[in-house]
């Protein structure tokens, strides 16, 4: 019998200090090593939320995640294979003022060097690895990114057990719980703007993120599935406007849908459109796709693209 995997997480958190980039090193004081900051994943808990957690217990700083830049893998003394997956986080400077970082029992020191400095510091050949994947979106100036959420509903009551309008359709006791379920992850993310087709079950699924934000959800018919079905959605003047604001935002709609609203991101963002388009797209209930793209020059591409599906 083979044992199970030890998942974790964690980031290569970054800042601009006088117009010079700088990445967060932790001299752990346990295991007298440098390192990045990671940790292991806490029950019910998704990945996205994990690194933020670890990040902010390791660090003191309160991150959202940027790209993805990695996934270690390495063998523990257990036999155990541990497999940490990493994120590109700016630490802003409110949020650095903010933390309350002393060393502890845990974490001897942190510092803030040069990407090539880190390379050399570092205790472990995986961590310089995601440093160099990390150092490569740099090189290539897509670092500073924000991220377009593509979330299909939760669960709902099945057509077959409901009377009224398929609009009106609430979310199952399962949708419920994954609505909930979703709110850390998707917070991990930076996301600010809500935006949903009118149906009970879609804007039921992102209620709780709303409460959690304090941000009102905005409803438009254009990536409804009755629109969608009568040929009247219009999923490109809503993505439009989400990569033109270049804010994080979270696009809540139907599994029909969907393939439109990830070509739409493609086509605003002169990305070649490829099979990566419809794994993105064909998402289970309460999954959702993270399109990350450059702050800077978002018609230069999607930068990156990665699916979570909730544990509920």
């Amino acid at each position: 019998m083979t044992e199970t995997a030890v998942y974790a997480a964690g980031g290569v958190v970054w800042r601009v200090v006088d117009g010079k980039l700088r990445v967060l090193l932790i001299h752990r004081t346990k295991y007298r090593d440098v390192t990045l900051p990671k940790g292991k994943v806490d029950p019910g808990e998704m990945l996205a939320e994990t690194a933020v957690r670890e990040i902010h217990e390791e660090t003191g700083i309160r991150v959202a995640l940027g790209v993805p830049v990695g996934v270690s893998r390495y063998r523990l003394p257990s036999k155990r294979t541990k497999i940490v997956h990493y994120w590109a986080a700016e630490a802003t400077e409110p949020a650095i003022r903010a933390s309350a970082f002393v060393p502890n029992k845990e974490i001897a020191a942190i510092e803030w060097v040069s990407p090539k400095k880190a390379l050399r510091r570092l205790s472990y050949p995986v961590d310089a690895e995601i440093l160099e994947y990390f150092i490569r979106l740099i090189d290539e100036g897509v670092l500073r990114t924000f991220p377009i959420v593509a979330l299909r509903h939760a669960k709902a009551v099945g057509r077959e057990e409901w009377d009224g309008s398929d609009a009106a359709r609430p979310l199952a006791a399962r949708g419920r719980k994954q609505a909930n379920s979703i709110v850390g992850p998707l917070v991990a993310f930076g996301v600010r703007k809500i935006v949903s087709s009118p149906a009970v079950r879609c804007v039921k699924t992102v209620a709780p993120l709303s409460a959690a934000l304090g941000r009102k959800i905005d409803t438009t018919k254009l990536i409804g599935q009755d629109a969608w079905e009568e040929g009247k959605s219009d999923a490109r003047t809503v993505v439009g406007e989400r990569v033109r604001a270049r804010k994080p935002s979270v696009l809540c709609s139907h599994g029909p849908v969907l393939p439109d609203i990830l070509s739409e991101l493609a086509l605003a963002t002169g990305t070649l459109r490829g099979s990566y388009l419809g794994s993105a797209s064909a998402l289970e209930p309460a999954a959702f796709s993270v399109v990350h793209m450059s702050v800077d020059n978002p018609g230069s591409g999607i930068v990156a693209i990665e699916t979570h599906i909730p544990k509920v």
